[in-house]
């Protein structure tokens, strides 16, 4: 409900689960599985249907004003519920699958309205987000409460977010399905890096790179701070550089963005970080191959897909230990996790590895082949498999 597919990832509400959504439901359609997304009309120039691709489509609710801010969308979503509720009326489906916790408000009634099966992927958690010291209004875990206690499958990202739901919302094992992101491997795979520096005019010397929303879930000022400090420690990486890949998202957006660049002056290190505006999804894949390291200090991920096609692009990772992310990385292996907030930290692994060119190799090559067995079809082959059972059984009922 509250961003569209067809949004450009790394900015506004863009980011991951845009990319999930359209490439889970192409997946689907690749298996004979026809998919509409409906999502709320952001601009009055949005056709009512779009085809992105054969058998999936791009239905725009009206659903209060174009630009309403995110954090509004609560009021609207009995308008948006009852404008899919008609069209559905017309043009059954057999399951739902709602992404983020104000789409699965929106299922959940749907659910009840048309009597089908209820799949909810929630990406990121009210309590989980509250405990990593964001300010999330209560009424978001309660309401990720109810979709829970009435969905009849729930995905996860892996055995970290399964755990979550578990300890925090009491979620019924049997109803949790890990359902593990892909990568398109067409698109994300290892390449030279020299000729990914030529493309976009990096020169030499080791380059870090940060892919993300610019706000302060997302971590960007932790990855400027560890620049700042491997550049102090006159050790391998001395000479390194930042580029930030992403725009301002949410409230405090623009003041992180204008935050990081303060940091840059105040640390003495802005001619050497690079801000790229948001990028083509398919575009980013010659930054990854372009870095030596991919930073992900996030303060908390449900997955962090970044962090994967980085992986698959066979560079190392090295990210906060936190969340999906200790499922995504196998520390020592493909990339290193960080526990805590510490640049320090996150620097003496980076040196490590800019130190070491065999480690470095060893990372890449690992996380690349771990990648692999990432696919879309995968993933869509095991979200049909469990709407199928659900279909096949009867609708969970609320408590």
């Amino acid at each position: 409900m509250h961003t569209s597919p067809t949004h450009q990832p790394g900015s506004g509400d863009g980011g991951g689960l845009n990319v999930y959504v359209r490439e889970l439901t192409a997946s689907l359609a690749h298996l004979g599985v026809e998919g509409e997304i409906y999502t709320r009309r952001t601009d009055w120039s949005q056709p009512h249907r779009l085809e992105v691709e054969p058998g999936v489509q791009v239905i725009h609710v009206d659903a209060g004003a174009p630009s309403l801010d995110k954090r509004d969308l609560p009021a609207v979503v009995a308008t948006f519920t009852d404008h899919v509720a008609e069209h559905l009326t017309g043009c059954p489906v057999d399951a739902i699958h709602a992404h983020y916790w104000l789409s699965g408000v929106a299922g959940h009634r749907l659910k009840h309205r048309l009597g089908v099966p209820l799949a909810v992927t929630f990406h990121t958690l009210g309590r989980v987000k509250a405990d990593a010291g964001d300010a999330e209004p209560r009424h978001r875990g309660d309401a990720e409460q109810r979709i829970i206690d009435c969905a009849d499958a729930v995905f996860t990202s892996g055995a970290v977010e399964t755990g979550q739901l578990r300890s925090l919302y009491d979620a019924p094992a049997e109803r949790l399905h890990v359902l593990t992101p892909g990568v398109d491997r067409a698109i994300f795979a290892p390449g030279q890096r020299h000729g990914a520096r030529a493309a976009i005019g990096i020169g030499p010397g080791p380059v870090l790179l940060f892919v993300g929303r610019l706000q302060p879930l997302k971590g960007a000022e932790l990855a400027v701070e560890t620049l700042a400090a491997i550049r102090a420690s006159g050790a391998a990486g001395a000479e390194a550089q930042l580029v930030i890949v992403g725009g301002p998202s949410g409230p405090q957006g623009e003041a992180t963005l204008e935050r990081l660049k303060t940091m840059t002056e105040e640390l003495s290190i802005a001619p050497h970080v690079r801000f790229v505006e948001p990028l083509p999804h398919h575009l980013l894949s010659t930054y990854y191959r372009a870095a030596d390291v991919c930073l992900v200090p996030s303060r908390s991920e449900s997955f962090g897909l970044v962090a994967l096609e980085a992986a698959a692009c066979g560079t190392p990772v090295v990210a906060s230990d936190v969340g999906g992310l200790r499922d995504n990385i196998v520390e020592g292996r493909t990339g290193y996790l960080v526990a805590g907030r510490s640049s320090d930290a996150f620097a003496r692994r980076i040196i490590e590895i800019l130190a070491d060119p065999l480690l470095a190799l060893r990372l890449g090559d690992a996380g690349a082949r771990r990648a692999e067995r990432c696919s879309w079809r995968a993933s869509a082959s095991a979200a049909l498999e469990v709407l199928e059972a659900a279909a096949q059984r009867e609708l969970v009922a609320c408590l």
